[in-house]
């Protein structure tokens, strides 16, 4: 099946409301055009190297979401050019974004990265750790930062029973958030979980973003990078 089709499919899938990030990490930018052509607009990218290559190459209309790691050293880079950061895991990291953001006079959408996985190669915030953030200082001073929602991923396995559980859970969370902080983050309206291998169940957990990849684009390539 071709780029075009493979997102049909997963369009099909999804219903209204759940938005879908078209993850093109390790793809040539000719597999981007294809999808652009198909109508798809929001990208999802790893890298902040990766990102900055592809982006002068496509139309100007592409959305960019940064949803791997970033360090802060590279926030001054990636800050242009993106228009959300799926992945903000700490105090730091979101001080850093809104310094910048404020520097270049841009407003930067941001979800906080919670830890949800049983594996420790994940990277995200504890439930501890976001609540004491939230409960803290630094939301009420950030000034170019839109704090939007939360992004979360399920531990790689087959078990869809804990996947699902882990979803639900973090859809509580959100849920919480929401409801104890709805005149502090009247933006906070986004919950990105699901990806090609469990998008179903993160939709099913009320995900109202998916960020899926190799069921778009087929399996990673890695020696076909721009």
């Amino acid at each position: 099946m071709s780029i075009a089709q493979n997102l049909e499919t997963v369009r099909r899938r999804l219903p209204t409301g759940v938005r879908l990030v078209a993850v093109s990490k390790t793809h040539p930018v000719e597999a981007l055009q294809e999808a652009y052509s198909a109508g798809q607009r929001a990208f999802g990218e790893n890298k902040v190297q990766e990102l900055l290559q592809k982006q002068p190459l496509m139309p100007r209309d592409v959305e960019w979401h940064l949803i791997g790691h970033l360090q802060t050293n590279k926030v001054r880079q990636v800050l242009p050019h993106v228009c959300m950061i799926h992945s903000v895991d700490s105090e730091r990291l979101l001080v850093a974004i809104d310094r910048e953001a404020q520097r270049i006079s841009r407003t930067v959408d941001c979800l906080l990265q919670v830890h949800i996985a049983q594996e420790d190669t994940k990277f995200g915030l504890s439930v501890d750790e976001l609540r004491q953030l939230l409960n803290g200082d630094i939301p009420s001073q950030l000034r170019n930062v839109r704090l939007v929602g939360l992004m979360g991923m399920a531990t790689f396995t087959d078990d869809q029973h804990q996947v699902g559980g882990e979803f639900r859970r973090l859809r509580a969370l959100f849920d919480e958030v929401r409801r104890q902080h709805t005149d502090a983050l009247p933006h906070f309206t986004e919950l990105s979980m699901g990806m090609s291998h469990d998008y179903p169940l993160a939709v099913a957990a009320g995900s109202t973003m998916v960020r899926v990849g190799s069921l778009i684009f087929g399996a990673r390539s890695y020696g076909a990078q721009p």
